[in-house]
């Protein structure tokens, strides 16, 4: 049973990769997945539902290929523009991410991100990389030793969330808003007069 599940998936993974959400089928995924219609609905309740569970997966694979890709030994300031750059470019060229700025579908998907823990989900991916790192920038002098370490971390967040509210402030600035919120954030936090 869980076999089918798996082909099922990995088989819609494949079809919105290359064809995108909207010219992928349920047809097509069964086709593939080697079943019939019919017992795609033993498991999916809808090409919707599919593809938010792919998308939350390959956008966890994606932060987990991002954060293991990043010099640590690289100042805060251009770690941290690299990789909300690199991560902007990932989304953008990845057929299955780069749906969340496909405005008929956004707000579903946004709304699946959060009921299938999408933010704390990431959350566990990074925070333990993440402690480590801000402990070993504040002992060599690189950010500011007067900021707690979770108030850091809560700051890093801010930066990778404000990407859910880009409707709010206008899809039009982004992604350059996105870099010059990183930039002005981590120059703040990296100015260690303070």
């Amino acid at each position: 049973m869980s076999d089918k599940k798996a082909d099922i998936f990995n088989s819609a993974r494949e079809l919105f990769y290359s064809k995108g959400f909207k010219d992928a089928n349920i047809a097509d995924i069964a086709k593939q997945a080697g079943i019939g219609v019919g017992t795609f609905y033993n498991y999916y309740s809808s090409k919707e539902a599919l593809f938010f569970e792919v998308y939350i997966k390959e956008n966890e694979d994606q932060k987990k290929h991002l954060l293991e890709s990043m010099n640590l030994n690289e100042d805060p300031v251009t770690m941290i523009t690299k990789m909300v750059a690199q991560n902007a470019s990932e989304m953008n060229s990845n057929g299955i991410l780069k749906e969340w700025y496909n405005k008929e579908l956004f707000s579903k998907l946004e709304q699946s991100f959060y009921e299938q823990r999408g933010i704390e989900r990431f959350d566990e991916i990074s925070q333990g990389g993440t402690a480590e790192l801000i402990k070993k920038w504040k002992s060599e002098g690189k950010i500011r030793d007067d900021l707690d370490d979770e108030l850091i971390f809560a700051i890093f967040k801010s930066i990778f969330y404000i990407d859910l509210h880009k409707s709010e402030i206008g899809i039009q600035f982004f992604p350059q808003i996105l870099f010059y919120i990183t930039e002005f954030i981590m120059k703040g936090i990296t100015d260690c007069r303070k």
